[in-house]
């Protein structure tokens, strides 16, 4: 049996590098192509830490390029869509290209190759109006120690989606675009909503420590998430370290894909 030839797009920004050193441990299970806007690592990405990708398994391209996607997948197994434009802060121009149109051609792409498998790096931040807008969320929000309840209910992946800006817009209307394509091609998709990720590897305060996730722990559910796309299914899950005050559950994640979390931030 060949290795599974996967493709992982934003390759050289913080999490896809991250998950392309991971896997590039198994040759003999993976072999990996990247792509990226540039073949230069993410300023959010750790230089010293970075894997370099050899040119035969890197192609430039712009997410919003459909014939750059399209040529970039050919003969791949799997795909882990992981580029995408980062901040909330971000307008809906900033967003649109990348985000929306971006994951489009990728389904698309996807669809043409006839590949069954992805992972989609979605965020927490779909459900980020509830540590915005609701307690006990609100309170770890603001990080009003005192007013935190000792024990609470964390949101699921059943609890309806509630984005703030552009940018968790664009991941919402991206998960509803891969279940759309998992009923209707077959393709076999899980979504993370990831958490926190930086390149120190750490947690810093109260409500980012309730929301991140180590380098370790990332690599992990992608890992997870991509071995369970062997079978035809969509789920959505959410893929953060086990921290003090984490208000987003775990356990289904564990049920989907196996994710265990192996570290945690204390505060």
């Amino acid at each position: 049996m060949h290795p599974l030839k996967i493709h992982i797009t934003g390759a050289y920004g913080l999490i896809g590098n991250l998950v392309f050193k991971h896997l590039s441990q198994w040759p003999d299970r993976y072999e990996l192509f990247g792509s990226g806007r540039r073949a230069v690592s993410s300023h959010r990405a750790d230089l010293d830490a970075r894997k370099v990708i050899p040119d035969t398994h890197f192609c430039i391209a712009d997410l919003s390029d459909s014939q750059a996607v399209h040529a970039a997948f050919e003969g791949m197994d799997a795909v882990l869509h992981i580029g995408a434009v980062p901040g909330p802060e971000d307008t809906f121009d900033d967003v649109l290209d990348s985000n929306i149109r971006g994951t489009f051609n990728v389904l698309e792409a996807a669809r043409k190759h006839e590949i069954k498998r992805m992972v989609y790096a979605s965020t927490i931040m779909t459900t980020w109006g509830y540590a915005k807008y609701v307690e006990p969320y609100k309170s770890i929000f603001e990080e009003r120690i005192k007013d935190i309840p000792k024990d609470f209910e964390c949101v699921t992946h059943d609890d309806p989606i509630r984005p703030t800006e552009p940018y968790s817009m664009s991941k919402v209307w991206a998960e509803g675009a891969c279940r759309t394509y998992a009923d209707a091609h077959g393709l076999s998709v899980i979504c993370l909503r990831i958490g926190w990720v930086n390149k120190e590897n750490e947690a810093q305060g109260l409500f980012s420590n309730s929301i991140w996730c180590s380098h370790r722990d990332i690599v992990h559910s992608f890992e997870k998430a991509l071995d369970r796309t062997s079978d035809p299914l969509y789920g959505v899950c959410y893929a953060v370290s086990n921290n003090n005050y984490r208000w987003v559950d775990l356990t289904h994640a564990d049920k989907l894909t196996g994710f265990v979390p192996q570290d945690g931030g204390g505060y």
